[in-house]
C-alpha cells in the first residue's frame, strides 16, 4: 500500500483518498514485480467513515479515524452507510470498477471489507470493544451484527463492480480467547463468508498476528483463502484447515522481505511452499513495508518450483 504509493511518486494520503492513485500504483507494481492480483485495500476506515467517523489523511502513514461510539454506546447515533454514497466506501467500489474496465481478465481483482470484530473495534475503539466482550456481551454482539450487515452490502457492491475475491480483515480477533472467538465472533464471520460466497466471489480471511489459538474455529468458516502471518506455523495451519483451503504467506514482511536478500527470500518462499503444500499463494505475512528494496519484492514474486 504505502510502498505502492511511493513507487509511483505519490503518497499514502492520495493513495487512500483517490481510487485513481490506488489503481495506478497497484497496476504499476503488478507489471513491474509480477504480481497477479490487483487490490482495493488501503486502510481499515472505509466503513467507519460511512458510519460517521472523521478521517485525517497522512502522507507517510495510514489515515487516522475517530471512533463514533467511543464515548457513547448508542447505536442509533451511527450514520447509515451506503456503499454507493458514503464517500470512502464508494471510492473503493470505484477502484474495483476501474480495475475491471481497464484490466479485466488480466488480473484477479481483490475487494475488501472489515470483519465484525475489527469494524466494531473501529467504531468503539479497541479497548472499549474488548471490555464490551467481557462486561456487555449482548451489546458487543448487537454492534457486530450491525457491522456484518453493512459489510455484506459493501462486499456485494464491490462484487457487482468487478471484484472476484473479497478479503475480510479481522485483525483484532487475534487478541481474544478461543472461547470468545468461537462463541461471538466466528459465527458472525461465518455469516459474512457465506453471504460473499453466495454473491459469487471467493473469500480471503486476513487476521494479522498469531492465529494459532483460533485455528479450530477458523477451520469451520469455509473460506477459500487464508492469509497466514509470519509467527504462525504454516504446516500446522494446513493440518487444521485441510487440503482445500488456499494458504497465503507467510514470510516476515519486515525481517524476511524488507531486510532480506533476493537469495534468502527465494529460499524462504520455496521452504514455505513445501510446508504449506498445494493449494498455495506466495505472499508475505502482512503488508510489504515502505522502503523495501525493489529487488527484494521482485524476488518474492518470482515463480517457484511447482510441487505436484
Amino acid at each position: 500500500m504505502q510502498f505502492a504509493a511511493e513507487y509511483i511518486g505519490s503518497d499514502y494520503a492520495q493513495f487512500a483518498s483517490d481510487y485513481r492513485v490506488l489503481v495506478e500504483a497497484n497496476h504499476r507494481c503488478a507489471v513491474d514485480f509480477g504480481i497477479d492480483q490487483l487490490s482495493c485495500i488501503s486502510d481499515p476506515y472505509r466503513e467507519t467513515q460511512g458510519f460517521g467517523s472523521k478521517i485525517t489523511y497522512r502522507t507517510d502513514a495510514t489515515p487516522i479515524s475517530t471512533h463514533p461510539l467511543a464515548d457513547d454506546k448508542d447505536l442509533s447515533k451511527l450514520a447509515a452507510p451506503d456503499p454507493l454514497v458514503s464517500v470512502r466506501m464508494k471510492d473503493r467500489v470505484d477502484a474495483a470498477a476501474a480495475y475491471k474496465e481497464q484490466f479485466g481478465g488480466q488480473y484477479s481483482i481483490l475487494g475488501w471489507v472489515e470483519g465484525p470484530a475489527a469494524e466494531a473495534a473501529d467504531l468503539r475503539d479497541v479497548a472499549n470493544f474488548m471490555i464490551d466482550t467481557v462486561t456487555d456481551e449482548a451489546y458487543a454482539c448487537e454492534l457486530m451484527d450491525v457491522c456484518v450487515e453493512n459489510a455484506i452490502a459493501f462486499a456485494q457492491a464491490q462484487i457487482r463492480a468487478g471484484a472476484e475475491t473479497i478479503g475480510i480483515g479481522d485483525a483484532v480477533a487475534s487478541l481474544v480467547s478461543p472461547d470468545t472467538y468461537e462463541s461471538i465472533i466466528q459465527p458472525r464471520e461465518k455469516r459474512l463468508v457465506d453471504a460473499i460466497q453466495a454473491a459469487g466471489a471467493y473469500v480471503k480471511l486476513h487476521i494479522c498476528g498469531n492465529i494459532t489459538h483460533l485455528l479450530d474455529g477458523i477451520a469451520e468458516l469455509g473460506v477459500d483463502i487464508l492469509d497466514v502471518d509470519h509467527m504462525v506455523d504454516i504446516s500446522l495451519v494446513r493440518e487444521k484447515v485441510g487440503p482445500k483451503v488456499v494458504l497465503g504467506g507467510n514470510i516476515d514482511p519486515a525481517q524476511g522481505v524488507s531486510r532480506g536478500t533476493p537469495e534468502s527470500i527465494r529460499q524462504t518462499m520455496l521452504d514455505t511452499y513445501k510446508l504449506a503444500s498445494n493449494p498455495f499463494m506466495v505472499n508475505a505475512g502482512c503488508e510489504i513495508p515502505s522502503g523495501t528494496p525493489p529487488e527484494n519484492l521482485k524476488a518474492m514474486c518470482e515463480p517457484i518450483e511447482y510441487l505436484p
